[in-house]
């Protein structure tokens, strides 16, 4: 009776798993599959601030770069993706640590806002430049809206212009857009930027990771998937502690 017992409880675990085993199969392709989508936007989002440093005679100024606080990188934002007008795109930002080299990159998204003549095509990317902490630190707490919580202005071209100290006292935030090889400063008066929560979580394990770009406390995994982007952005903005006073 009792090895009876003993079967027929086995053949009911056996049961059990073989129906949970599909879930958890499903579960771990879906995390690949949402983890190979973040690594192909910080590829992109690399491939673009590469292509536009790289082109002749334009670029973001040197000096701007070595002086950065911040980098966001968005490429193809698209018109019109969600809703009537606006446009949408996602992509990564990532803060200058204390010693001036990078930190964790974080995932975000972009929507809204005029965005200027220069984006009437269908798509474009976009690279903020930002020169302090005010200007960085509510995107950093989940969301920045341009216009509300800091200023953007139109960034100037071509990377030996003069973007001295002055200069970077102006705006906390630089803006750029690139459309089919043109390459321009750009306004984003209303656009909103935000934390991609899934996209944070499904790479770093929690939705925010912003208390950890300073001490970079990631895996090696989660690194892997961002590392293009490190690179474009050690390769681009050196390792340097910005000039300009950074306001707490």
């Amino acid at each position: 009776m009792g090895s009876k017992r003993l079967l027929s409880f086995a053949a009911a675990a056996v049961l059990a798993l073989s129906c949970y085993s599909p879930v958890l199969l499903g579960q771990n392709r879906t995390s690949t599959a949402q983890q190979t989508d973040e690594a192909d936007r910080a590829q992109n989002a690399a491939n673009a601030l590469g292509e536009i440093m790289e082109a002749p005679d334009q670029g973001i100024p040197e000096a701007l770069l070595k002086n950065a606080y911040g980098i966001a990188v968005i490429p193809h934002v698209v018109k019109g993706a969600f809703g009537i007008g606006g446009r949408y795109g996602k992509g990564l930002v990532a803060q200058r640590n204390a010693d001036g080299g990078w930190g964790t990159p974080l995932f975000i998204e972009i929507g809204g806002g005029s965005f200027g003549f220069q984006l009437g095509v269908e798509a474009t990317d976009v690279i903020m430049v930002f020169t302090n902490r005010d200007g960085i630190r509510p995107l950093l707490k989940g969301k920045l809206k341009i216009g509300a919580d800091a200023s953007a202005t139109v960034g100037p071209v071509g990377r030996k212009a003069e973007a001295g100290t002055d200069i970077l006292l102006k705006s906390a935030i630089y803006s750029y857009s690139r459309s089919k090889g043109l390459f321009a400063g750009i306004a984003l008066d209303g656009a909103v930027i935000q934390l991609d929560d899934d996209a944070n979580k499904s790479v770093y394990g929690k939705k925010s990771v912003a208390a950890d770009i300073a001490k970079a406390r990631v895996s090696g995994a989660a690194i892997a998937v961002v590392q293009p982007f490190i690179q474009a952005l050690q390769k681009y903005a050196p390792p340097q502690v910005p000039k300009v006073s950074r306001k707490e």
